[in-house]
């Protein structure tokens, strides 16, 4: 045997061992990449960070279907787990709300529409729900189980309900928003709308329904809460402008849904000199009136800026005789009755529904606005307006003598002493009392009192 071969053997060794010591240096550096690379994505990406939980509590709400004794069709199913889904069908352990269809409205005892209402703003109902962690929103599903489509807003609330200290400020930022739909289905559904993001976190969710579409009522079974501990890089897709934030029909555009707007502009101070308005001096001022009389209540916050003339006629009471507020119901503060009552002293129909919550309108404030305002009030809505106590009770029996209509409905907080002070209201003819602490006895007292009158 040759000593080349030998040598020739050793050498191939020696080549074999060096290329699977690279093969494996090799391999290890690509597992080292590739570990890097899944470390730095969940690092950035707030997916893999993502909390998912369902509703704690029921917070607030301004109706359903079952009575406040009873588990069976309340709100208070939406707390927790599902029960139902995803199976479909009328079950008692969903929530359901009060209404459904437009047999409510056409009803004889249905009150007529208020005028000046945003063709934008369409919520006949809503609940609010916490939940345990305060997250940047990534998604909200919503459970439907019957007749769903009712959902039509979505928010969310900077103010942690838990938290012991009040907040300086509350916001309410919509997360998604949509016209009513009809929704052919009735079978169960996971509602899974297109969210945008917010610059604040939050655990207080707040659903907005309108059921005038559906054939039966809808019901809900729970509530699902994503989002992260951290807060987002804002992708290029939601970075850019959505040419919906530019329509009118946004909810809380730049004026703070159009309430910014009645603190600032429709202050009093004075215009500046400008030259004059054509012919549109020579209009008779009773046309201009019912000119502006088309317009929802910001938009005469904006003209009242253009010129003295049309501020004149923006700030007329005339334009107030029906004033409804609850669409603002986010921003409406002290601070806004105040500017505005100087130009309500002969409104007739005011509707503060679902305004005034958490510490945006106190009862002083409400005292002073019916003390200048409510003597020529005829209908008064008051709906889950939970600023009300006993003393505003009194400021009504005495400040509005000519009283007609009054609604209360969901104003669980009054005391049952405070409905004392309805037998006052000798013009009363509608009285709405649904989920109220009312006894029977205070209600045979109020009848036999105003029979007397």
């Amino acid at each position: 045997m040759s000593p080349v071969f030998p040598m020739l053997t050793v050498l191939t060794m020696f080549y074999y061992i060096c290329l699977r010591r690279r093969a494996r240096t090799a391999t290890r550096g690509e597992m080292m990449n590739s570990h890097r690379t899944i470390e730095s994505n969940s690092r950035t990406s707030p997916l893999n960070a993502e909390v998912v939980q369902y509703a704690k509590e029921v917070v607030d709400f301004s109706s359903h279907y079952g009575s406040e004794n009873s588990m069976s069709y309340t709100m208070w199913n939406l707390a927790g787990v599902p029960n139902v889904f995803p199976s479909s069908g009328d079950f008692t352990q969903t929530a359901v709300f009060r209404t459904y269809g437009t047999w409510w409205d056409q009803c004889p005892s249905a009150s007529l529409p208020f005028k000046r209402t945003p063709p934008n703003f369409q919520s006949q109902d809503y609940v609010e729900l916490s939940f345990e962690q305060q997250v940047y929103p990534t998604a909200v599903h919503v459970l439907e189980t019957y007749h769903p489509g009712a959902v039509i807003r979505i928010l969310a609330c900077s103010a942690n309900p838990y938290s012991p200290i009040p907040p300086a400020e509350v916001r309410w930022e919509i997360l998604w928003s949509e016209r009513p739909t009809k929704v052919n289905a009735s079978q169960a559904r996971q509602f899974k709308p297109c969210i945008k993001q917010i610059n604040f976190p939050t655990n207080l969710i707040r659903l907005e329904v309108n059921s005038s579409l559906l054939d039966y009522y809808t019901e809900l079974d729970a509530v699902v809460l994503h989002g992260t501990k951290d807060k987002p890089v804002l992708s290029l897709k939601t970075s850019l402008i959505d040419m919906n934030d530019l329509e009118d029909d946004g909810y809380e555009e730049k004026d703070g849904c159009g309430m910014d707007s009645l603190n600032k502009k429709f202050s009093s101070t004075a215009l500046r000199e400008g030259p004059n308005n054509g012919y549109f001096d020579k209009l008779p001022y009773e046309l201009i009136q019912l000119i502006l009389n088309h317009l929802t209540l910001p938009d005469l916050c904006r003209l009242a800026q253009t010129c003295k003339l049309l501020n004149q006629h923006c700030c007329d009471p005339l334009q107030y005789i029906h004033l409804n507020l609850q669409p603002y119901w986010a921003k409406l503060s002290d601070t806004s009755l105040q500017f505005l009552q100087p130009r309500c002293t002969l409104v007739q129909w005011l509707n503060l529904s679902w305004t005034g919550n958490r510490g945006f309108i106190s009862v002083a404030g409400f005292s002073r606005f019916l003390k200048v305002c409510g003597s020529e009030l005829v209908r008064l809505e008051l709906s889950c307006s939970h600023f009300l106590n006993e003393t505003c009770l009194e400021i009504i029996s005495e400040m509005c003598p000519n009283l007609q209509d009054l609604n209360l409905s969901s104003c669980d907080k009054l005391p049952p002493q405070a409905f004392n002070h309805i037998a006052k209201l000798c013009s009363l003819r509608r009285l709405v009392l649904y989920r109220t602490k009312v006894e029977v006895r205070i209600i045979i007292f109020c009848i036999y009192m105003l029979l007397l009158l």
